[in-house]
């Protein structure tokens, strides 16, 4: 393996050669990611050459298609799941809905499900609303001192009648990464459906989801350097039991049924360009020659390390730092490198200090009241929320910790 190599990185991004952006450090990458050339270069070439309804018989139209195919092709493989498996929608708050709608059709009144509540909304309200519908709801809550979600607590609330369970890979808040395969396992155990949320996960390495048991898995391409849109990998068995949530002549079709509105052609094309920044990422790192989910891997497991180096400095400083407490362990190796603080002044007021010293943050609830309630922070209140990719450099660190030191 080459050494990581920030330069090639950071020259992906077109964002840090945009001179409107130079000397301002992103930390707010949980919110969204920066896009990588590739996605903006096939995007752009989408609407410049083939801005046409797709699949039709003439030369544009084809090879539209064959772009929008190629794309959910080079993505499945990456995420070590077969093509028809995946699904786009505009959002994955979206995604999330539509499938909440599709399971219920397959319920009976009094038939269980279990959330909880470290989740950003997306995977949980959707889920909360069946209530309304005769569906019981239980919640797997968290510890209120540390955020975690303890799997030993989670039998309890599975019975005879829990027919899902949604969780997430990490939280946007605690950022703690949960162990998605052994859960996933219990779930199956106890014959529900697992629906993880990795929004807050794959960002930091795309993960490997048949080696997670998951039968459903949801995140966010905008947050993966790719276009606005929300991507998930259902299970096909799990997809064909559901029922069809778009038009009733497209019911037969695995790849329409979970989407009600049509696709982005565009957008969806120009997820290969985040295939492509996996690809060259390998390339550059590893050389090529290897099949794509063993790619992903190796890509996934040098993100995860060179993270893991940039966060570990910043939970030091923070770790004895009096002014602010951390949400979500201490340990680098255990979370995502989002990190959210509570402090005395409200987050967003945090954040807007932070923006005089060129330092790009956020602050308020991220849509996840409730496990800062469940914490003990005012959801009104809010924290200020630090989050970076592998392609923040050192300095940067050091200028955040500085800033950091000067606004709390």
């Amino acid at each position: 393996m080459t050494p990581f190599d920030l330069a090639f990185v950071r020259g992906q991004f077109p964002a840090f050669a945009e001179p409107s952006l130079d000397g301002w450090a992103f930390f707010e990458n949980a919110g969204g990611s920066y896009p990588c050339r590739q996605t903006i270069d096939r995007l752009t070439a989408f609407y410049a050459r083939t801005k046409v309804q797709p699949y039709a018989p003439y030369p544009a139209s084809e090879a539209a298609g064959r772009a929008m195919d190629d794309a959910r092709a080079r993505l499945a493989a990456l995420l070590n799941v077969p093509g028809d498996w995946l699904h786009v929608g505009p959002s994955t708050t979206q995604n999330a809905y539509v499938l909440a709608r599709a399971f219920r059709a397959g319920w009976r009144e009094g038939d269980e499900i279990v959330v909880t509540d470290q989740d950003h909304e997306a995977n949980s309200g959707a889920w909360r609303k069946l209530a309304e519908t005769g569906i019981v709801v239980r919640e797997w809550r968290v510890d209120p001192e540390t955020g975690r979600l303890d799997p030993a607590a989670l039998p309890d609330l599975l019975g005879p009648r829990t027919r899902l369970v949604a969780f997430p890979h990490a939280s946007n808040i605690v950022a703690e990464v949960n162990p998605v395969a052994a859960i996933a396992a219990m779930v199956r155990e106890a014959g529900a459906v697992s629906v993880v949320d990795g929004v807050s996960y794959a960002p930091h390495g795309l993960p490997d989801v048949a080696a997670l048991g998951a039968d459903v898995y949801f995140f966010s391409a905008y947050k993966t350097f790719g276009p606005h849109q929300g991507v998930m990998a259902v299970r096909r068995e799990a997809a064909d039991r559901l029922e069809g949530q778009g038009h009733w002549f497209n019911a037969g079709d695995v790849a329409k049924k979970l989407t009600p509105a049509g696709p982005d052609h565009a957008q969806v094309a120009a997820l290969a360009g985040v295939a492509d920044y996996v690809d060259a990422l390998h390339a550059r790192h590893f050389g090529d020659g290897a099949p794509p989910a063993e790619r992903a891997r190796a890509v996934h497991d040098m993100i995860r390390a060179r993270e893991a180096a940039l966060l570990a400095p910043l939970l030091d400083w923070l770790r004895g730092e009096r002014r602010a407490r951390v949400l979500g362990p201490l340990d680098a190796g255990r979370r995502a490198p989002t990190v959210a603080l509570a402090c005395a002044r409200p987050g967003e007021a945090a954040a807007a200090d932070l923006a005089a010293h060129r330092i790009m943050a956020g602050g308020g609830d991220f849509y996840a009241p409730r496990v800062l309630s469940a914490m003990g922070v005012d959801p009104g209140h809010g924290v200020l929320r630090v989050s970076f990719l592998h392609y923040t450099a050192p300095e940067e660190i050091e200028r955040l910790i500085a800033a950091l030191d000067a606004v709390l």
